[in-house]
């Protein structure tokens, strides 16, 4: 017969120990991404990065918490393009966005983070400067898998600081304490708070976005988000609250108002990230938040004697020299990532897709045709990516033209880089690992070399698709 102490007993310890399992089995929370990235900000502006002459201990901090990446790069050398290939994760011989003139809108059939993302049960917000899409194009966020969207469509529209709207997820917010400040063009620096004629104060649309992009945080502390914040400064017009800390710290500065105002939006982009941290601790989610700061492209002007916002680095935004294509990107994912962690491989925004994919655990909805690749290795000390991996850019050139033929191209294998600034000329070619300044073209000691480069973006890039913009009211850059 069965004693019934001893059976009890065992039911109880085997009950126990399912318990144990169960809990040993539960899957780890899916982390919170955020992405902020910025406009026009030079590595060498940051400085964790180097620079002596802006302040940013915020940005030093995910640094020093998490993982520093040397060799970063943006998906093109200017803002809408390098947009593009972020949220596709296609380089720019295969994204849609190819132009830079404001309005080219993604398709239908493209397939954003935020869609794949939406696999996982995430909830998407975009606070800032979209730059895909004007109204009623298949471009705008809220087409594209995002929930939320406060900020400007149209990028030419999110260079105005004080515009007399903002955008809340298809709708025109009106901003009554704005109208008429573009009527005359006022000069860069300080602003007065209170419009002097109406009494009513202006509205700052770099504030306005980063309060909802806050509220947007509290509203879903409680699921997974993916929170894009593409805000617009450090990129001219350089106009902000003549009362702002940051304006205050640089204003009388021995410097040009655009090296003072650049320097101002910078410190004023890291006060942002810093109270957003804070955020995070206060909800109880900074533990499983991954944060990732970035630019969009090199930095607008190299600034030289004052900021030397491409350093050692040649060029700037809108080159094909590293000082146009790379940038600061910092990762934080606490008890992931080790704390103080530098990074040498080549990476670029094309893979931030594949890596927001690994991360949520939806890999298998990663679309056909994506450059670029996941991470989430690196981010862990795996160091299990190909150094050898090409990475390709091109632009046409020009802001505002819509017809996108390639003028400008490079391309970077391991240690080497050929690029050109005309499709007429000759590839030239720098070994990054002895010449990060690219000072000494090898092209006619390496011919092969070049040939092989050469050769691999022939066979990986496509004509693009017309870049053409929606119909916009007579005399407007945007709807």
């Amino acid at each position: 017969m069965w004693n019934f102490r001893v059976v009890r007993s065992v039911f109880l310890v085997a009950l126990v120990f399912a318990a144990a399992g169960c809990q040993e089995a539960a899957p780890e929370p899916k982390p919170n991404i955020l992405f902020m990235v910025v406009d026009d900000m030079g590595t060498f502006d940051v400085g964790a990065y180097g620079s002596a002459a802006i302040q940013t201990p915020n940005i030093d901090r995910l640094a020093a918490e998490g993982m520093m990446f040397t060799q970063a790069y943006s998906g093109c050398a200017v803002c809408a393009p390098a947009r593009s290939t972020l949220m596709t994760g296609k380089h720019m011989g295969h994204t849609s966005v190819r132009g830079n003139s404001g309005g080219i809108p993604l398709l239908d059939e493209d397939v954003t983070v935020a869609e794949v993302l939406e696999h996982a049960g995430y909830v998407s917000g975009g606070f800032g400067k979209w730059g895909l899409g004007d109204f009623d194009t298949p471009g705008v966020p809220e087409r594209q898998g995002f929930a939320k969207f406060f900020g400007h469509y149209q990028q030419v529209h999110a260079h105005y600081f004080y515009p007399e709207y903002l955008i809340d997820t298809g709708k025109k917010v009106e901003l009554p304490g704005n109208r008429g400040f573009y009527d005359t063009d006022p000069e860069p620096g300080g602003v007065p708070v209170l419009d002097p004629e109406t009494g009513l104060e202006r509205q700052f649309s770099a504030y306005l976005a980063f309060e909802e992009m806050k509220q947007f945080i509290r509203e879903n502390k409680d699921r997974p988000f993916f929170c894009y914040a593409p805000f617009t400064p450090p990129h001219a017009r350089y106009e902000m609250p003549e009362n702002d800390p940051d304006w205050l710290l640089y204003k009388d500065k021995p410097w040009s108002i655009e090296s003072r105002g650049h320097a101002a939006f910078c410190s004023m982009m890291d006060r942002q990230l810093g109270e957003t941290m804070a955020l995070l601790e206060e909800l109880g989610i900074d533990d499983n938040t991954i944060v990732v700061f970035t630019s969009d492209n090199g930095a607008s002007a190299r600034r030289d004697g004052e900021l030397d916002s491409s350093g050692p680095l040649r060029g700037r935004k809108g080159m094909m020299w590293e000082g146009g294509l790379r940038v600061p990107f910092l990762v934080r994912w606490p008890g992931k990532i080790q704390p103080g962690s530098v990074n040498d491989l080549p990476i670029y925004f094309p893979d931030f897709l594949p890596t927001a994919a690994e991360l949520a655990g939806v890999s298998e909805h990663v679309p056909a045709g994506v450059d670029g690749l996941s991470l989430v290795d690196e981010f862990l000390d795996r160091k299990t990516l190909d150094r050898e991996r090409p990475l390709y850019w091109e632009w046409n050139g020009e802001h505002f033209r819509t017809d996108m033929s390639p003028e400008l191209q490079a391309c970077r294998r391991g240690r080497w880089k050929i690029l050109r600034h005309q499709l007429a000329d000759p590839w030239e070619l720098y070994d990054l690992s002895q010449d990060p300044g690219e000072e000494n073209n090898l092209a006619a000691e390496h011919p092969g070399i070049v040939e092989e480069l050469a050769a691999w973006v022939r066979e990986n890039r496509v004509d693009a698709r017309p870049q053409s913009e929606p119909p916009k009211p007579e005399g407007a850059q945007w709807r």
